[in-house]
């Protein structure tokens, strides 16, 4: 069973940076698409970053693009999300996911593994 666990939230001002990582256990982390996600209350999940099985291929959503940096270490069997010029609505918690086949998407439903979260807080 593959596990997956974020860690590196916490609580920033504005325009502080913050990076997540996300470590796999249970599975074959190099051929796992992997995923961002967050979610902030009364709001649905919604796609932040993902990245490919080699990590030569990543995508954003338009609202973080040329803030947040996707990478991943497949020898440490971790990928992370490096937070730059961290704004008030970037408030939410964050999830890893991983999907089996390799495909990178936007689609949550894709995604076969899912962390349990870290919240991260950006005060104004």
């Amino acid at each position: 069973q593959v596990q997956l666990v974020e860690s590196g939230g916490g609580l920033v001002q504005a325009g502080g940076s913050l990076r997540l990582s996300c470590a796999a256990s249970g599975g074959t982390f190099s051929t796992f698409a992997m995923g961002w996600f967050r979610q902030a209350p009364g709001k649905e999940r919604e796609f932040v970053a993902t990245i490919s099985r080699s990590g030569t291929r990543t995508y954003y959503a338009d609202s973080v693009k040329g803030r947040f940096t996707i990478s991943r270490d497949n020898a440490k069997n971790t990928v992370y999300l490096q937070m730059n010029s961290l704004k008030p609505e970037d408030t939410a918690v964050y999830f890893c996911a991983a999907e089996r086949t390799g495909i990178t998407t936007t689609n949550p439903t894709a995604y076969d593994y899912w962390g349990q979260g870290t919240q991260v807080t950006v005060s104004s």
